[in-house]
């Protein structure tokens, strides 16, 4: 196709695209998506108790409380905010994801508010509640039965129904405005301006497409802070091969059991240069640290939040091995009301071969005695 020359006579090539309609609908778009922002982008911050003597705070960023109950909730306004903006997402047009299930839930719920289909492409195995709750908002479930694959999948949908793959694991890192406009680590220092050690020595993050940990360190180094930030990775990922090697082409071969992080391939969005550490967490210690949880606190939260939990503690471990007082924070990721017939199941710990007794042992011997076991 060749394109139009412009003429001798210097006449200037004008055409216009404007389309009244579509922008009247994108103002309103966009108003609905920030007016959610205004009613629930703060969160509580609560406090895992610890000894005082010890003279250090662990406290949880509760992501839990948002509208679809998780983190992704942010991430989900941050990817329709970035694709209304970009002209991407239409009406009338399907937005469709690849995801493990939180952030397919938080996406069907922005597509519902602004008034466009929502299709989710996950493993089969994804829990019954979240898909559930895709449905409850007016998303549609697909299917896929090997977790490699949703990302062509996704993109195959795409073109076939003329819509938007979203594509969390490429944006994520770049949707989210890290400098702060209210996002979670900007809350995150304002809630702890009155604590006794408002600066954390340490973040821990787990990472499912990276952006939250990005975010974070990001803002840290930003405002320059000497808070460091490290990411727990469950089993069946490769983030921390490839962080650790520096080989950003490694892979593994099958899903993680830990929904909502570890990923088979080191995605776009996950920034290893931005962090300082990396723990490589057995699945059965986060399951451990998700039953700690709810005996300290009376909370039940999913895996994810165990792996964060499990890795904070051995942080907490290593400040009271050296004396060191001051503060850590990681994150309560989503409720433990998704994973009732998974991590709090002992029928499904015995399926999968997941012996948490021993690190169920550690986390009450750091919480006696001061000691992480050897």
């Amino acid at each position: 196709m060749s394109t139009p020359q412009q003429t001798r006579t210097g006449e200037t090539l004008d055409v216009d695209h404007t389309d009244v309609t579509y922008r009247n609908w994108l103002k309103e778009a966009v108003r609905k998506v920030q007016a959610d922002a205004n009613r629930s982008a703060d969160t509580h911050l609560l406090r895992f108790p610890l000894p005082e003597k010890w003279g250090i705070d662990l406290y949880l960023k509760d992501e839990s409380t948002h509208p679809t109950g998780s983190l992704k909730h942010r991430l989900a306004r941050s990817l329709f905010l970035y694709g209304l903006c970009n002209g991407w997402i239409r009406p009338g047009c399907p937005v469709i994801e690849a995801s493990s299930g939180s952030t397919a839930v938080s996406e069907a719920y922005f597509a519902k508010l602004i008034g466009v289909p929502f299709i989710a492409v996950m493993p089969r195995t994804t829990s019954a509640e979240k898909c559930r709750l895709i449905e409850f908002h007016g998303g549609q479930c697909h299917f896929v039965d090997d977790p490699r694959t949703m990302y062509q999948e996704s993109a195959r949908l795409a073109v076939e129904t003329g819509g938007h793959y979203m594509d969390q694991f490429t944006y994520a890192e770049r949707a989210t405005d890290w400098r702060g406009n209210n996002n979670i680590a900007e809350s995150i220092f304002r809630q702890l301006e009155l604590e006794r050690y408002p600066e954390p020595a340490w973040f821990v993050a787990t990472a499912g497409t990276g952006g939250t940990s990005a975010t974070i360190a990001r803002y840290v180094h930003y405002m320059q802070y000497d808070t460091r930030i490290c990411v727990a990775d469950p089993e069946n990922s490769c983030f921390f091969e490839g962080w650790t090697t520096g080989d950003p082409d490694v892979t593994c071969d099958c899903g993680s059991r830990i929904e909502g992080i570890g990923r088979p391939r080191m995605e776009p969005s996950f920034v290893p240069g931005a962090i300082d550490r990396m723990m490589k967490v057995p699945d059965a210690a986060s399951v451990a640290a998700v039953r700690a949880l709810e005996k300290a606190i009376g909370r039940k939260a999913g895996g994810s939040t165990g792996t964060g939990l499990w890795s904070a503690l051995k942080i907490v471990a290593e400040m009271v091995a050296e004396g060191r007082q001051g503060s850590g924070v990681t994150l309560l990721c989503d409720p433990g009301d998704r994973y009732l017939d998974k991590y709090y199941s002992d029928a499904w710990l015995a399926e999968q071969g997941l012996d948490i007794q021993p690190y169920t042992e550690a986390i009450e011997s750091l919480l006696e005695t001061g000691v992480w076991p050897s």
